[in-house]
């Protein structure tokens, strides 16, 4: 309703209007004010959203009543009284409160918004509508778990553990618990057994045969990492089948297909979404897109949406609110889109989602989480419903969501990644998992009542990283609701469920650091009692995925030393001491390439296998044809191959820095562009630098060893360009024009991304040359109106405090906000009267520089 953009922002480059001299004469002394007093009064009603046929006539009729009042007041301040006087006379407002000086005008204001549209003249406006945020508050009840030591042995003390195995609910026996045991030995026995294999055999592929401790260090890194190795490539081979099939029985929905046709209406569900400081663009065009794809289901009126803010920026509140409050004036048809931003943001996200059970949670059955850059279909959603409808035994249902919208080479590399083998993974994940599979925190469904019971989650004793609130916390809520009995499904086949992922490797590497610490705080619960097995392997997969890149350096770190001591000292023929004949070393080049080829056919089989799966399916033309697709497959491995060691290197430091007590900020999203050659050469340089002493070290004392750490050597060294070239979005602009990259859902948009697509459009397209937030709840009529509206009720301040929150905004209103610090607009946000006398303020403002700082 209304329009800061053109409306009271004044153009851009022109100058404040002059001040009236004093060697003008009275005539043009009293010109010059009543132009000033008609400009400002005509900013302020194009600000109100006056039709322009309207804004002119009442201008001077205002500047006129101004004027002939003449109580010697300046004429600006005086003509922005009467404007304010006109438009009521104009519109009455109608079943009003009874209210008196700002606060009856900023009602008025309100209802204008609230309206979308003038009334005819003469024609009352409606009072303002309660806005109703949040819905009336039915209180249950969240109490965190108890924990118990600070180190891992403790969890043997006293009677600690016994009365949480006791604890632990005994489900009905089921097939898939059975048949889940079966697989899951089976998935040990094929990785132990190699793994040992592997280590052994590299022992006879050294020349030395391994009989020092070095060689004994080479075998125990190389059969560790071989290991993790293998749970991926069997994890890919059985979803491989379970793809070629078309599913697997124990699927949850080949369980009990859902019924059809209405959902019980006392079947409510929550769309949760929190955020923290996320674009605001991104944010509500996602989830008008859900929320109109919902309402093509027809099933819209079972559903409510929570958009829950642990944003701290003052301007990103605002945007949210504005967000907000123009969605649901527009949102049609039923259910109700409601905001709530918490003032003590304990916990994060975990504890913003608690803080919604705690107040709304009785009121639903199930809710869905979102992310700030999730994507869900209407038929996704009601689906999810009906599972869990028809499985009263489950707890969680996590959707296997397809990353979509990349823009840079980097992205669109991963984005092909993730969809050509993601799903191959998916379905394998399951397959071992069956009902202990984990939550990934979004996309998913949650039935709320024993969510609240079981997964309140307490703070770990200790100072982060390792101690604190619990970062990682969405794989502790499913072993806790395991625990509790209920299954936690994957529903690796679904479609329907998107996300975004990282445009750059630097953000990528920023948000993987924030996963690692709270990776790491899962060896704190590793032995949490009752919870079962298959949960705490996957903790221990989790550590493991940061961890496993300690060893790859050291294993790294071994056999450049081994190479060392070789080229300096040369070989030990007598190991063991005094011994009769030396041991000669012996050198097997074609044991060592036939090690090589094994590696490999574990690293790229899934990969051919998942070319396969696509070509076989008639799917490949969904990724730009044959050609296309085998050239994004061999590109995207040589990429891969080069990030592997960049990766390792930011990883190690990630672990080693949690390890020795440096804990990270958990912030909300970014909207990054491109990566800079200064951001590069900061992030990256050091690698590059130790890399290049690594690699000439090698090459000058032993040659040979020098080309079998080229792979890695070489993807460091380049670290800093190819980390600044991935980020393009012209590349990345260029590869899809070629089709390289291309995936199903950019050759054939699903229509919820079309919408949020065509609605970042519009939203940005409307905010372009918006000015923040702060300054639009201070200056613009209907943001200051709605921000002072949804903002606490009246409270009683004590005269100090009252007098220093008005200077404050005496202080903001003559120099700007750039003169407050943060904390002080967050204060000044927080105030409503404040934030009104601040509106009142600046359209009254005589000074011309005063004013051109706001726009006016």
């Amino acid at each position: 309703m209304s329009q800061p953009l053109g409306g009271w922002r004044r153009p851009a480059g022109a100058a404040p209007a002059p001040e009236s001299e004093p060697s003008r004469t009275p005539l043009d002394r009293l010109l010059l004010d009543w132009r000033g007093a008609l400009e400002r009064a005509v900013a302020y009603l194009t600000a109100l959203g006056l039709p322009e046929d309207v804004r002119e006539p009442l201008g001077r009729e205002a500047v006129e009543r101004a004027l002939g009042e003449a109580e010697g007041h300046s004429a600006i301040s005086d003509a922005v009284d009467a404007t304010e006087d006109v438009v009521e006379e104009r519109w009455p407002l109608a079943s009003a409160p009874p209210l008196a000086g700002a606060e009856r005008f900023a009602a008025w204001r309100l209802a204008l918004w609230q309206t979308g549209a003038v009334p005819s003249a003469g024609a009352p406006l409606q009072g303002p509508q309660p806005l109703a945020a949040t819905p009336p508050i039915l209180r249950g009840h969240m109490t965190p778990e108890r924990y118990h030591g600070r180190r891992l042995g403790e969890w043997r003390r006293r009677r600690g553990w016994r009365e949480a195995e006791a604890s632990r609910v005994k489900p009905p026996a089921q097939k898939w618990r059975r048949r889940g045991r079966i697989r899951r030995v089976l998935l040990a026995l094929l990785v132990v057994i190699p793994s040992i294999a592997a280590g052994a055999f590299f022992l006879e592929v050294l020349p030395g045969r391994g009989i020092g401790s070095l060689e004994l260090v080479l075998s125990f890194f190389f059969g560790a990492l071989f290991g993790w190795l293998m749970v991926g490539f069997w994890t890919a081979l059985f979803g491989f089948f379970v793809l070629l099939r078309r599913g697997d029985k124990f699927a949850i929905q080949r369980t009990k297909p859902p019924e059809q046709g209405p959902i019980d209406p006392a079947a409510r569900t929550a769309l949760v979404v929190p955020i923290c400081d996320e674009p605001v663009e991104r944010v509500f065009a996602g989830l008008r897109a859900v929320w109109a794809s919902l309402a093509r289901t027809g099933h819209q009126g079972g559903f409510d949406c929570f958009v829950l803010s642990d944003s701290t920026n003052p301007s990103t509140c605002v945007d949210e609110e504005e967000a907000w409050a123009t969605w649901r004036r527009e949102a049609p048809g039923p259910g109700h889109i409601y905001y709530r931003r918490r003032h003590v943001r304990r916990k994060r996200k975990s504890g913003n989602i608690a803080d919604f059970c705690r107040r709304f949670g009785r009121r639903y059955r199930y809710m869905i989480v979102l992310d700030a850059d999730s994507v869900m279909s209407g038929e996704a959603i009601v689906q999810l419903v009906r599972l869990m409808e028809g499985r009263p035994d489950v707890g969680i249902i996590q959707s296997a969501p397809a990353v979509v919208r990349a823009r840079s080479l980097f992205a669109r590399m991963q984005q092909f990644a993730a969809r050509l083998y993601g799903p191959m993974f998916a379905a394998g994940m399951h397959y071992w998992q069956l009902g202990d599979s984990p939550f990934w925190g979004h996309n998913a469904i949650i039935r709320v009542a024993p969510f609240m019971a079981h997964c309140g989650l307490p703070r770990l004793s200790g100072k982060p990283p390792l101690g604190g609130d619990i970062l990682s916390h969405d794989f502790v809520e499913a072993a806790l609701l395991g625990r509790a009995g209920f299954s936690v499904w994957l529903a690796f086949d679904l479609p329907g469920s998107y996300e975004e992922g990282p445009e750059t490797l630097l953000e990528e590497m920023k948000r993987d650091r924030r996963w690692c610490q709270g990776n790491l705080q899962h060896l704190r619960l590793l032995f949490t009692g009752g919870v079962w097995a298959t949960h705490r392997a996957l903790f221990l997969n989790g550590v493991f995925s940061y961890v496993s890149a300690l060893l790859w350096l050291g294993f790294l770190a071994a056999s450049t030393a081994e190479a060392l001591l070789w080229a300096l000292r040369g070989p030990d023929y007598f190991p063991a001491g005094q011994q009769l004949f030396p041991t000669w070393p012996v050198w097997r080049p074609e044991w060592a390439m036939s090690l090589v080829g094994v590696v490999a056919l574990v690293l790229f089989l899934p990969k051919i296998l998942a070319v396969g799966l696509a070509v076989a399916r008639r799917q490949s033309g969904n990724f730009g044809g044959v050609g296309a697709l085998l050239v994004s497959v061999v590109l995207e491995t040589l990429a891969t191959a080069l990030l592997a060691p960049i990766r390792m290197a930011f990883y190690c430091r990630f672990v080693l820095s949690n390890l020795v007590g440096r804990a990270v900020s958990w912030q909300g999203g970014s909207d990054e562009e491109e990566t800079s050659w200064g951001q590069a050469l900061r992030r990256h340089g050091p690698d590059a630098l130790v890399a290049t002493v690594w690699a000439y070290t090698v090459y000058t004392l032993h040659p040979e060893a020098f080309f079998w750490l080229i792979p890695v050597a070489a993807a460091l060294i380049l670290s800093v360009p190819f980390s600044v070239w991935m980020s393009h979005r012209k590349l990345g602009d260029r590869a899809r024009a070629a089709h390289i990259f291309q995936t199903p859902e950019e050759r054939v948009p699903p229509p919820e991304i079309r919408q949020l697509e065509a609605g970042m459009r519009a939203l940005h397209a409307a905010s372009a040359r918006r000015p923040d937030g702060l300054t639009r709840a201070i200056v613009d009529p209907g943001v200051n109106a709605l921000h002072t509206a949804m903002l606490r009720g009246p409270r009683a301040l004590a005269a100090r405090l009252r007098a220093r929150r008005q200077s404050l905004a005496a202080r903001a209103v003559a120099k700007g906000l750039d003169a407050l610090t943060a904390s002080e607009r967050r204060i000044l946000l927080s105030d409503a009267a404040g934030l009104r006398e601040a509106h009142a303020a600046v359209w009254r403002l005589e000074d011309a520089d005063a004013a051109h700082r706001w726009g006016l």
